[in-house]
C-alpha cells in the first residue's frame, strides 16, 4: 500500500512550489517560465520530459511493466489584477493578442494543480517499489482558451508519449470544502461556445436617426431575444446558458455609429442540446438584422470547449479508493458543471476513458469563499495542497498495478 503522506521537507518542498508559480503566473501559450520551472523540477525527480504543444511539458515516469495511466496539470494564468494582499501575491504582466500589457493572476487555481502534481510525482518516486507501470505527466497549458489540448495533441502527444488506458484530471474549486472531494458520474462538465457577433448599421448624427440603422437598438434586440432560446425553446429540464458577456458600439453620444459588437458565451450539457441553441443563434440574430433592414451580421467563434465526461466504470473505481483513503462524508457525488474544460480532449482524442474531480479550496466555516477568477481568489495553503496530493496518490495507485 502505497503511502499518501508527504513528509515534513516535502510539504515544505510543496508550499514553496506552489509560492513560487502563485508569484510568477503567465498567459495561456505563453507559460515559457512555468515550462521551463516544471522541467527543472522533473529533472530532480528523475523524470524524462518532452515539450509539447508549445508551452506544454510531458513527464513519462517510467517504472517497469504495467499500465500506463495520464494524469493532467494545467500551467496558465490569467489577466487579472491580484487583489488578495498575500506576500506572495502576483505582480507579474503579460500581453494579450491585441499587443496590450495586463496584469497575470493565478485566478483559477492551476497553481494548486501543477504544485500538488509535481508533489505527488516526487511522492509515487520515493515509493518506486510498491508500484509497476507508467504514469504519463501532462502538464498542460493554455486551458483557460480552450487551445492548450489541442495544440498538445495536434503536436504529436500520443505519438510520442506512451498511451493510456485511463487519464485523471483535478480542479480546485470554492464551494467543496478543503479536505474534500467532488465528482461526477458521466457528463461532468458543460460544453462550452464563444462567439463576436458583429452587428452591421449605418452611421448617422444622432439628431437624424431616419437616415440610420442604429446598430445598438438592434444589438439590444439580438441580445434580448437569444434569451429565448432556453427560456422557450429548450424543455425545462435541459439545461443551458447563453449568456452575452461584453457590449461595445460607439464613440461619442450624439453619432449613430455604424457597428455594433457583443460577445456571447454559452454552455450546454450534451452535444444534442449544442446543435439546437447553435442554429439559434444564427437563426435570431439574421431575422433580427432582416427586421431592422440591416446587412447581415457577422458571427465569429472565439473558441469551442469540449465535453468533459467522466466514465462510469473507472469513475466509480476512483469514488471507491477516494473513499478510502479520505473516508466516505468527504466523497460527494454532484450534478454536472456547467463550467467547461478542455482536458476531456486529451482523453476523447484516442478514445479512451478520463476521470475528473474536484478538491476543496476553503474551509467549510467559510461561507462565501471567493470564486474562480476573482482577483481575491486564494486557496488556503492547507489542507488544499495536501488533500489534492493524497487525492492523486490514490487514484494513480488503484489504478496501477501493484508489487
Amino acid at each position: 500500500m502505497l503511502t499518501t503522506t508527504l513528509t515534513d521537507a516535502e510539504r515544505d518542498a510543496l508550499h514553496e512550489t506552489y509560492r513560487h508559480l502563485h508569484r510568477n503566473p503567465e498567459l495561456s501559450m505563453q507559460e515559457h517560465r512555468t515550462a521551463q520551472f516544471i522541467e527543472g523540477r522533473l529533472d530532480e525527480i528523475g523524470i524524462e520530459h518532452f515539450r509539447c504543444g508549445g508551452t506544454g511539458v510531458v513527464g513519462i515516469q517510467r517504472n517497469g511493466d504495467g499500465p500506463v495511466i495520464g494524469f493532467r496539470a494545467d500551467s496558465d494564468g490569467l489577466p487579472i489584477q491580484e487583489d488578495t494582499g498575500a506576500d506572495y501575491a502576483s505582480s507579474a504582466t503579460g500581453t494579450l493578442p491585441d499587443g496590450s500589457t495586463v496584469p497575470v493572476m493565478h485566478g483559477c487555481g492551476h497553481d494548486t494543480h501543477v504544485s500538488s502534481a509535481l508533489a505527488t510525482a516526487g511522492l509515487m518516486a520515493r515509493q518506486a517499489d510498491g508500484w509497476s507501470g507508467t504514469i504519463v505527466w501532462l502538464f498542460q497549458p493554455g486551458e483557460e482558451t480552450a487551445a492548450g489540448a489541442a495544440a498538445m495533441v495536434d503536436d504529436g502527444l500520443w505519438d510520442r508519449a506512451p498511451k493510456p488506458q485511463v487519464v485523471f484530471g483535478q480542479h480546485v474549486f470554492p464551494t467543496v470544502p478543503s479536505g474534500s472531494i467532488a465528482i461526477s458520474r458521466g457528463t461532468a462538465m458543460a460544453l462550452a461556445d464563444s462567439l463576436k457577433v458583429t452587428v452591421l448599421g449605418t452611421q448617422s448624427h444622432g439628431s437624424q436617426p431616419q437616415n440610420a440603422v442604429d446598430p445598438i437598438v438592434l444589438g439590444a434586440h439580438m441580445v434580448t431575444r437569444l434569451q429565448t432560446i432556453v427560456s422557450r425553446e429548450l424543455p425545462p429540464q435541459e439545461p443551458a446558458v447563453v449568456t452575452c458577456g461584453t457590449f461595445h458600439a460607439g464613440l461619442k453620444e450624439n453619432i449613430i455609429p455604424d457597428r455594433a459588437e457583443f460577445t456571447l458565451n454559452i454552455r450546454t450539457l450534451t452535444e444534442e442540446s449544442r446543435n439546437r441553441v447553435m442554429p439559434a443563434i444564427e437563426r435570431i440574430v439574421n431575422a433580427e438584422a432582416q427586421a431592422s433592414n440591416a446587412p447581415e451580421s457577422r458571427i465569429e467563434e472565439i473558441y469551442r470547449f469540449p465535453r468533459l465526461y467522466n466514465d462510469p466504470e473507472r469513475t466509480d473505481q476512483v469514488i471507491r479508493a477516494l473513499q478510502g483513503e479520505l473516508g466516505d462524508d468527504a466523497v460527494v457525488e454532484v450534478p454536472p458543471a456547467m463550467g467547461s474544460e478542455d482536458f476531456g480532449w486529451l482523453a476523447d482524442s484516442i478514445g479512451v476513458p478520463c476521470v475528473f474531480w474536484f478538491f476543496g479550496g476553503f474551509a467549510a466555516e467559510n461561507t462565501s469563499p471567493p470564486v474562480n477568477h476573482s482577483p481575491f481568489f486564494l486557496p488556503d495553503m492547507e489542507p488544499t495542497l495536501s488533500t489534492a496530493v493524497r487525492a492523486a496518490v490514490t487514484a494513480l495507485s488503484g489504478a496501477l498495478a501493484q508489487r
